[in-house]
């Protein structure tokens, strides 16, 4: 089964939760056991799943990429988002996840995030719900 969900970015570079809404989509196809696959259709955004308990993890993550990969750093592509198209590499654009028991599979402090860093946007989160 295949979903789209939507969203609305608000700043530059943003990390925003959408565990719940990979759960609900999870609960509206009825899958009891199987893979969520996760994929981001846009070169300057990823998915990743990190901690989800303390708002700070967010901001440190948000900071460090940031200065591991500055904006400005005299990059020859022309569009002048070279940064947000490397940090999308060095997340990555795909995340798999079990779900066992109508449930996604993660850890006690995990949640799944979208990483904008070309903002804000209109973007698109593809889901392909896998059955067992």
């Amino acid at each position: 089964m295949f979903t789209k969900l939507s969203i609305k970015t608000n700043n530059k570079v943003e990390l925003i939760d959408i565990t719940n809404e990979v759960q609900r989509a999870v609960q509206k196809a009825e899958l009891e056991s199987g893979l969520v696959e996760i994929h981001i259709p846009h070169t300057t955004a990823a998915v990743t799943i990190n901690e989800n308990a303390d708002p700070d993890v967010k901001a440190d993550i948000k900071k460090e990429i940031n200065k591991i990969v500055p904006f400005d750093d005299n990059y020859s592509h022309l569009e002048g988002n070279s940064a947000a198209h490397i940090k999308s590499s060095l997340f990555g654009v795909n995340q798999s996840i079990i779900v066992e028991n109508k449930k996604l599979l993660l850890g006690t402090w995990q949640g799944i995030y979208f990483c904008e860093f070309d903002g804000p946007r209109s973007r698109n989160i593809y889901l392909k719900i896998i059955r067992d």
